[in-house]
């Protein structure tokens, strides 16, 4: 099973970073690994373990934002596409 985990969080204030950080904390804690920009993932044995990880996140979740939790198979995620447009760049590269 996996695990993916999306949020949007506020960082207008200083107790908003404060709380956004703590919540970082806690996904890595827990296994979480960043799959991109307030996008995190974990790899699970079985649901029951997917669903006790959920447990400790909603035991401390931050007062304000928006925080989603979407459990698949490995099928599942390993049949994710991935997407790259070009990137432009003014660099040159040598």
């Amino acid at each position: 099973m996996r695990t993916i985990l999306f949020f949007d969080l506020p960082s207008v204030t200083k107790k908003d970073h404060r709380e956004y950080r703590h919540f970082i904390k806690l996904l890595e804690k827990e296994g979480f690994a960043m799959l991109q920009e307030s996008v995190y993932t974990k790899l699970s044995v079985n649901e029951s373990t997917a669903e006790t990880t959920i447990k400790e996140i909603k035991k401390e979740l931050p007062p304000d934002g928006m925080i989603t939790c979407l459990t698949i198979t490995e099928k599942q995620f390993a049949d994710m596409e991935v997407l790259l447009g070009d990137m432009e760049t003014d660099v040159v590269l040598t």
